[in-house]
């Protein structure tokens, strides 16, 4: 404001100076006065008199030479105008120029002082006036800038509360600390996901992918368009538009199984979700969760070991040794017989039987003597509890026990089971080398000491199980002597 008053004044003081300029130069006296010797006494008066009366700051006449005429100190009356070279007014042109003074800028016209004829320029004429500083301006001006302050605040203050509210409503009422934390926490999250996580734009842009879904698709650059990284694929060719469920894909010769959600925004196309999961981690993971892989290695055992029984039967007959052939169908039969009935005995569950029938199939092929404590019973399962979870929990442990059995010569593997709807008691004991690490940390997912074939799921999915139901998992193990785990749901109440 301040900035345009002063120029305001600028305008108004060049015309005002120049019309004056032009006044002066047009009287007689001045015209023949400049450039004579009585031209001091005659122009002095005049311009002191017009620079009163018209209340401009100084009027200085010169001749062509320079010599000044007039000015408001005398003391400078005759002597010459010292930027004589620079004035352009000695040319016939006027002008209006600025310039700064001892006493701040001023506002200066030049006109040239022509003859009564008009026909040859005897002098020229600058009328000055001195522009007001900004603080005078201010104090001038005060009521104006505090009023036109007030309406540019009260403006403000009601155009950013528009502003705020809709932002508010386009940021659900989130303030943009909230927002940056809601993105960090998402983006952490689906970092940590376990599966291929990436998300496109309605265009089909790549706008999210997290380190599985860049694992999994080779793209390791910003920009990506959704038919680029899966090309000559079906998820290139279809348009998005209902939820998939495990679709196969073959990328770069690896085989994995695809979900797809379209997104929608107040009904319109945002973008769509791709979850990408590899097929042979979770088929692996399946199986552990479901007890399929338990139930499979337990068939392979019993598989295993009657082949071998039917090879030494076989090769006794082939020698027509069928006497001792006979003698070891009958001794198999008994100890099988004798196996079996104690298991069916103790345990009334068929799934549980099953198990521990291809376990004991399986400790046999290992050379592993397990025993089933006299002590146990099982007439039901623990509220809570379906065969599934019980499967899984004596499976793992058993497995667990004799993978520790192993590597000593003679194998001891010992299992009590006692249980019925409101109490679960599971002891596995071995001789095995006992847990090096610190015990706490076979529950750790994805913990294992196995070579091969270890997914480190077993042990965490049996504590979670036992968790679950609000039971107890106890671990007592010394190294080189062996490991006894304790299971434990619900009170005894026989």
């Amino acid at each position: 404001m301040i900035h345009n008053i002063a120029g305001a004044f600028e305008k108004e003081f060049g015309a005002r100076a120049i019309a004056i300029a032009r006044t002066v130069a047009q009287l007689e006296e001045v015209q023949d006065s400049v450039g004579t010797e009585e031209g001091f006494e005659v122009i002095q008066p005049i311009a002191e008199r017009i620079r009163l009366a018209t209340d401009v700051d100084y009027i200085v006449i010169f001749d062509m030479k320079g010599i000044r005429y007039s000015h408001p100190s005398e003391s400078k009356i005759g002597t010459v105008y010292e930027d004589l070279e620079n004035t352009i007014a000695l040319s016939q042109h006027e002008y209006i120029s600025k310039a700064l003074g001892v006493q701040g800028f001023s506002i200066r016209a030049f006109v040239p002082i022509m003859n009564k004829e008009a026909t040859k320029q005897v002098g020229v004429i600058t009328v000055g006036i001195i522009t007001p500083k900004w603080y005078s301006l201010v104090e001038q001006y005060k009521s104006d800038i505090l009023v036109s302050l007030f309406w540019g605040l009260l403006i403000g203050l009601f155009g950013s509360i528009l502003i705020a509210n809709l932002i508010k409503r386009q940021t659900l009422n989130l303030e943009p600390y909230e927002i940056a934390r809601i993105v960090q926490e998402r983006s952490a999250i689906m970092q940590t996901m376990d599966v291929g996580i990436l998300a496109t734009d309605g265009n089909g842009n790549i706008t999210y992918m997290n380190h599985l879904a860049r694992k999994y698709t080779h793209f390791f650059g910003k920009n990506g368009k959704l038919e680029e990284l899966f090309k000559d694929t079906w998820l290139a060719e279809e348009q998005i538009e209902k939820q998939e469920g495990h679709r196969p894909l073959l990328l770069h010769n690896q085989m994995y199984l695809v979900r797809t959600f379209p997104m929608k925004i107040h009904d319109k196309n945002a973008g769509s979700l791709i979850v990408i999961t590899d097929r042979k981690e979770a088929h692996t993971l399946a199986e552990e969760l479901t007890g399929v892989k338990t139930l499979v290695d337990t068939l392979r055992a019993q598989h295993h070991e009657f082949l071998n029984r039917l090879h030494s039967i076989a090769g006794l007959i082939q020698l027509n040794r069928n006497e001792e052939a006979l003698s070891l169908i009958m001794d198999e039969i008994t100890d099988e017989e004798s196996v079996f009935q104690n298991i069916k005995d103790k345990i009334h569950d068929y799934s549980i039987q099953g198990l521990l029938i291809g376990k004991f199939s399986r400790a046999k092929e290992l050379g592993i003597e397990l025993t089933l404590s006299e002590d146990s019973y099982f007439f039901d399962s623990v509220t809570g509890f379906s065969s599934g979870d019980l499967i899984t929990i004596i499976g793992n442990l058993l497995d667990n026990a004799m993978q520790a059995c192993l590597s000593k010569e003679e194998r001891f593997v010992d299992i009590l089971i006692q249980g019925n709807q409101n109490y679960l008691y599971i002891e596995v004991q071995d001789n095995g080398i006992g847990i090096k690490q610190p015990i706490e940390r076979i529950f750790e997912y994805g913990f294992t000491t196995k070579e091969k074939n270890g997914h480190g799921i077993g042990l965490p999915l049996v504590k979670q199980i036992v968790e679950s139901n609000k039971g107890t998992i106890q671990v007592f193990s010394e190294v080189g002597v062996g490991t006894t785990i304790i299971v434990q749901v619900g009170g005894k109440d026989l």
